[in-house]
């Protein structure tokens, strides 16, 4: 059961600007957790942390900036002092328990975090109130597993009690999570870059593919020209190539600025036809119209026989899973961001319903890569996992060297998780 809970802040200025549709970010806030359990007699304190990306999460044009960032730490600083009520008040597996905070903060209890803090209409979204509850979600898990001394991965046997997950899972929660996390754990995942709507080519990707390896490339498209975006998808390629580049693999991602399903089937057409080389690089697309999937209801089959088109921001409840399936979403950009708990059981259930699964880190650093890369270590991910620290906030991962040296300074396109037992959700140091 959780005992106590604690949160810090700090201040992190990015390296090079990130450019999303909705602005661009240059500066953001880590929240940082602490959470103290008692297991069977056992006491253990965990850790978990989190950029709390306003501008992502909740791009509220009423709202300053600084405004946003003020009232997501307050609703931080409210999670922790109330985390133990927030989890149900007792013990339970810890899968039940992050299910429980993310259901009491995002849904019955959400205007006690902020009700006093915005006007009517300018309320924090669901998904920036998941992401505020993401690290103690991540603290509770690597605090348990530190008081088993085991793997937060490994803590799904067949006695694990998760009646919340069973009623997504077909009352097998347990069995359906410990068969998604079974396989062999890969600790060598593929190094990912984002190239930006502004970045000047080839230069932009020199250091990249030249220094690191680089072939994969995540690109953020302004999803209001079909044509203007093919060009752009199939100018990097031919970047890549020019740098040395080889097996290229390519995601794209307009967050949200696509007005519906044909104007991104429009993409894939002229994509086609400029660079046939680009298109069948293309592995996937994430999130392409207005996270709201019930207002911004479309058809996804006729762009799903050609790519897969993957729901990101639109996942904020598991409520939602069934109409994803119906409109013919592909699969799931699953981040953590929306708290472990919550990726897990989503990821089962889209993985039992024929779906796939990628994973994004959100550009964090430190504790929470670390905690995407021991995931996508687990995970069965069409991508591994896109780990942007070393690209836009290397700073921040430097008390983390040497022993992560091989995760967040890569070589040959590969990041590399150390050898070592993992406890709770890092990595034993020798």
């Amino acid at each position: 059961m959780v005992t106590g809970a604690s949160v810090t802040f700090c201040r992190r200025a990015f390296a090079s600007p990130l450019t999303l549709s909705s602005g661009t970010i240059t500066h953001i806030t880590e929240a940082c957790a602490e959470v103290h359990v008692a297991v069977g007699g056992r006491e253990a304190i965990g850790h978990g942390s989190m950029y709390l990306s306003d501008l992502w999460a909740w791009p509220e044009p009423t709202l300053a900036t600084a405004e946003r960032d003020r009232i997501l730490r307050t609703i931080c600083q409210r999670i922790a002092a109330d985390l133990a009520d927030h989890v149900g008040g007792g013990p339970a597996h810890p899968l039940e328990l992050g299910l429980h905070l993310h259901e009491s903060c995002c849904e019955r209890h959400a205007t006690n975090l902020y009700g006093d803090l915005v006007p009517r209409g300018a309320e924090p979204t669901k998904l920036a109130v998941a992401m505020c509850v993401s690290p103690f979600d991540a603290a509770i898990h690597d605090a348990v597993g530190v008081a088993l001394n085991r793997s937060a991965m490994d803590l799904y046997d067949d006695g694990a009690a998760l009646p919340t997950a069973d009623r997504w899972l077909a009352g097998s929660g347990a069995l359906a999570i410990r068969e998604m996390l079974g396989r062999p754990s890969d600790r060598r995942l593929p190094v990912w870059w984002i190239v930006g709507p502004g970045d000047v080519l080839p230069d932009a990707l020199a250091t990249p593919v030249g220094q690191w390896g680089v072939s994969r490339f995540k690109m953020k498209i302004m999803g209001r020209d079909a044509r203007a975006d093919a060009e752009r998808t199939a100018a990097v390629y031919a970047a890549a190539r020019q740098l040395g580049a080889s097996d290229i693999t390519i995601s794209v991602d307009s967050n949200e600025a696509n007005p519906d399903a044909e104007s991104v089937a429009d993409y894939l057409e002229a994509l086609a036809s400029k660079s046939r080389e680009a298109f069948e690089a293309l592995a996937y697309l994430e999130q392409p119209t207005g996270r709201d999937i019930q207002q911004h209801a479309f058809d996804w089959h006729t762009v799903g026989a050609r790519k897969p088109v993957l729901l990101d921001e639109g996942l904020t409840s598991l409520g939602l899973l069934d109409e994803a399936k119906r409109q013919g979403w592909s699969g799931l950009a699953m981040k953590t961001c929306k708290g472990h708990s919550f990726v897990l059981v989503a990821a089962a259930w889209a993985l039992g319903h024929d779906m796939v699964i990628s994973l994004q880190d959100l550009t964090n650093p430190g504790r929470a890569a670390i905690h995407a890369a021991l995931l996508a270590a687990r995970l069965p991910t069409m991508n591994g996992v896109e780990l942007n620290s070393r690209q836009f906030t290397p700073e921040a991962n430097v008390d983390w060297l040497p022993q992560y040296g091989g995760l967040f300074e890569p070589r040959d396109g590969v990041h590399r998780l150390p050898a070592g037992r993992v406890v709770g959700l890092h990595v034993e140091a020798h």
